[in-house]
């Protein structure tokens, strides 16, 4: 059992440095830095809650069966919350509260509402969106298809997110919700540093049709003279292959080491492993050193919203 763990462990690693670069045939890079249950820095909400929850219940000595009886539930869902695998509901935070003393302070009823507040997303993406986007000083941004989620019209958003056929209107509109939500982060009174780079050709798909096109680009345009956001474009025609295979974010935090966060078609990472985050960082300043200047990035922008005018 543990050598085909083993043979798992090896075949993700190797799936991620594929997907990163060539460069990173060989890397060790332990996977609890990379997947879904790494550092405290990485905790969803439903995380939280169940760490919170583990921890009470151990300073007052009680088992799980101790507490799923004074709850009044089954010891397996104390197991599932704090674990993070089953979302609580209001009465049994309110009764945790109770139980440990805290309704004044109303702990466990302000974290579950955490959970009703979180984004919508994956849940790797979700500790990405709760825990590092909205802390960091300084994002950098690489897309080599759509237009990066913090620069979406909603109208964009929401042809992107129709774009998967299956996906019900329903669930489409909490994805643009989610989205538009993140976007408030550029608007706050200490936004973060933003610098985009994007490729060539995402001013030239047709994403929603001309109108959203255009709407989109006009606000490109305008989002770019915001002193906190640098948006450069990159060649259609550079040489450069270091982003072709997936976009990521960098995020520089100040109190805690630089994360990114990397998408593939199939799935998406986290990790804040200096290896990955240097491999990131070496692959970014490459694709920057292709790009056109913000000036020119901007013409490029404007000239390509006046196509999708007369289209």
């Amino acid at each position: 059992m543990a050598s085909g763990y083993a043979s798992t462990d090896s075949y993700r690693k190797r799936l991620l440095c594929r997907e990163m670069s060539s460069s990173c045939r060989g890397l060790s890079i332990p996977m609890e830095t990379i997947m879904e249950k790494g550092s405290g820095s990485l905790m969803s909400a439903a995380d939280r809650f169940g760490r919170e929850l583990a921890r009470y219940r151990k300073e007052a000595r009680l088992s799980q069966a101790r507490l799923a009886q004074r709850i009044g539930c089954s010891p397996s869902l104390i197991g599932h919350i704090e674990t993070g695998n089953r979302l609580p509901q209001p009465d049994f935070a309110e009764a945790c509260d109770r139980i440990f003393e805290l309704s004044e302070k109303r702990h466990f009823v302000r974290l579950r509402h955490q959970i009703s507040e979180s984004p919508y997303g994956p849940k790797w993406f979700l500790r990405w969106v709760e825990e590092i986007e909205p802390r960091a000083i300084g994002l950098r941004t690489w897309d080599p298809l759509l237009v990066p989620g913090l620069l979406q019209t909603e109208a964009y958003a929401r042809a992107v997110f129709r774009g998967h056929s299956t996906t019900p209107e329903k669930e489409v509109e909490k994805q643009v919700n989610a989205r538009m939500q993140r976007t408030l982060i550029l608007s706050k009174e200490d936004p973060p540093t933003l610098w985009v780079l994007i490729d060539e050709h995402v001013l030239h798909r047709p994403i929603g049709g001309a109108h959203v096109m255009r709407e989109q680009l006009d606000h490109l345009v305008t989002v770019a003279g915001l002193r906190h956001v640098i948006v450069q474009v990159v060649p259609y025609d550079t040489p450069c292959t270091d982003g072709l295979m997936s976009g990521f974010v960098i995020a520089e935090l100040a109190d805690e080491p630089t994360a990114v966060s990397v998408e593939s078609a199939a799935t998406g990472e986290v990790s804040a492993d200096t290896e990955v985050v240097s491999l990131i960082l070496g692959r970014y300043d490459r694709i920057r050193a292709e790009a056109y200047r913000p000036s020119e990035s901007l013409t490029k922008i404007k000239e390509a919203a006046t196509r999708w005018t007369t289209t």
